[in-house]
Parts: structure tokens; sequence; C-alpha cells
């Protein structure tokens, strides 16, 4: 695996106007139910956003093609749930991975839009949420309004570690990149609140109410 990242990190170096549709790519799979779980996509944001830190990318391109990718990959796994109902979890491949539909079936009926906005930045449910989105019949703007935010938050976030490093070791000079580290910095603050909101809601289930024992 780790010759595999590095081979297309080498790629990516040598073809730098590839960077963007690879991303694409990359970012498209991962959010495909089933296929993300086998997409290292994490680590190849991380070893991008140092090329980016580096100057040897522009950030714009690679975070246009990512969130288009990454709305576009949650959208076809949120429709493949609309299309095919409850019954696509009892079809194979889905029934190999049970653990992880049930956990995302849970998160979803607790959270419901929120469970979108957060599902991708969770990795053992990331790209099963949208599909079970799609089963229970989620609104769809409601879903792609979750899906678009989420995205934009979440591509800075997975570029960001690799990015500061770079920068941290004196790899890219000037300020020409200032709205990448603007971009950034909101991103965190939004992911941070999103998280601190959703663990508030966590600790006090059904509004605050005491829940009754059976």
């Amino acid at each position: 695996m780790d010759a595999y990242i590095e081979s297309i990190g080498q790629f990516i170096q040598a073809n730098q106007a590839w960077a963007g549709p690879i991303t694409f790519l990359l970012t498209f799979g991962e959010s495909l139910i089933i296929v993300g779980l086998f997409i290292p996509a994490t680590a190849l944001m991380l070893l991008t956003g140092g090329l980016i830190g580096a100057g040897t990318l522009s950030p714009w391109n690679v975070l246009a093609w990512g969130i288009a990718g990454a709305i576009l990959g949650d959208a076809v796994s949120y429709g493949l749930g609309r299309w095919m109902g409850p019954g696509l979890l009892r079809r194979w491949p889905f029934t190999t991975q049970r653990t992880a539909v049930a956990r995302a079936r849970l998160f979803f009926y607790r959270y419901g839009f929120a469970s979108v906005l957060i599902g991708r930045f969770l990795g053992p449910i990331r790209s099963t949420i949208p599909t079970v989105a799609g089963i229970m019949s989620m609104n769809h703007l409601r879903f792609q309004t979750a899906n678009v935010l989420s995205a934009i938050a979440w591509l800075p976030l997975m570029l960001a570690p690799g990015f500061l490093t770079a920068r941290s070791v004196g790899a890219m000079k000037g300020s020409e990149h200032i709205g990448l580290v603007v971009g950034t910095a909101a991103s965190v603050l939004i992911g941070v609140w999103l998280l601190v909101a959703f663990m508030r809601k966590r600790r006090q289930p059904d509004g605050g109410r005491p829940q009754r024992r059976h």
C-alpha cells in the first residue's frame, strides 16, 4: 500500500495538470458505499497537502476537483439507496459489512441531517451514511445541503496537516496561498463547532429530558 501511495505521489509531482482529476477520483471513490472502505484517501490527501504546502501544486485546482468528487460520490451513494431501498442492504457485498451498516443506520436514525453533515468526518461510517440516508428517504434538498457543506469543510481539513507541515519547515515561500490558510482555519472552526454540538446533543438525549428505564 505504501508503494502504491508513493507511486501516485510521484505521478502527481511529475504531472501536475492531473492533480485535480486524480483528487476527484480519490474523493469520489472514497465517498462511495463499500468502495470507500478500500481507498487510502487520507494518506493521499496528506501527501497532496504537502505538495500544496511546498508550492508544487495549486490549491485551488485540487480543492475544486476534490470537493466536486466528494459531493458527487455522496450523491451517487444516496441515489443508490433511494433507488434500491432497504433490500440493498441484504445484497452482497453489503451483507459483509453488517457492523458498519448497523452503526450508520443507528447514527442516521438518531441525528438525521446532522449525521450527514458530520458523518463525512467519521471514518468507519463515512461512505455508508449517504446510502442509509437514501434508504431512509431523507429529503433530497436537505441531503444535498448537508452533502455540499460537509464536503467544503472536509477537504481542506484533509489537506491541512500535510500543508501546514510543509509550511512549517519553510518549504513554501511568500503569501500567495494565504486564502487556503484562511479557508483551512475556517473549516477547522466549523469542524470543531460541529463536533462540540454533536457531543452536547449526545450527552443530552431527547432534548435533555431524562430517559425512562424499562
